[in-house]
């Protein structure tokens, strides 16, 4: 037997050593690359509630300053109104209108928990700035206790009642 053929028999096996150590180094760096796509999907649905409750307040925030003269309404329940146009409705029915129309809004972008809670206080003289402070809050599944976790978005804004401001 020749040199080379006796290199070629004892080299045998370590080609097969070499194939199983790259296959678990493979698998491990695949459960990593699993395990990170995991945890993004969680951030990305936690970013997709917090946008959306921002848009959600700005929503009813824009409805409030088109409407003034009813601020007050604004906190209460929002009975249903068919009421679509301030030519047809009062500032009272539009504001109903708008909060039981927002609240309703509410369940389509946020989980079914979401709850919405609307703070007015009034402008006092010689200011003509009414305070607003709304406060979104919705539970999202918490995988790590098996339950859910509380989240929240709360913002304030100033509102003019009168004109000029």
């Amino acid at each position: 037997m020749n040199n080379y053929n006796l290199k070629i028999r004892n080299n045998r096996g370590f080609t097969l050593i070499e194939a199983l150590m790259a296959f678990f180094i493979l698998s491990v760096g695949m459960l990593g690359i699993a395990s990170l796509q995991a945890i993004s999907l969680k951030a990305g649905k936690t970013s997709v509630y917090s946008s959306v409750a921002m848009m959600k307040v700005d929503e009813i925030l824009e409805s409030m300053r088109a409407n003034p003269n009813a601020l007050a309404t604004y906190e209460g329940a929002g009975a249903m109104q068919s009421c679509w146009d301030s030519a047809v409705c009062t500032e009272v029915e539009l504001a109903e209108s708008d909060v039981y129309w927002w609240k309703e809004n509410l369940k389509a972008g946020l989980p079914s928990t979401a709850a919405g809670v609307v703070r007015v206080t009034a402008a006092t003289a010689p200011s003509k700035m009414a305070t607003v402070e709304i406060t979104l809050s919705w539970k999202e599944r918490d995988r790590k206790n098996n339950g859910s976790i509380d989240k929240s978005y709360k913002t304030t804004a100033h509102i003019c009642t009168e004109i000029p401001c």
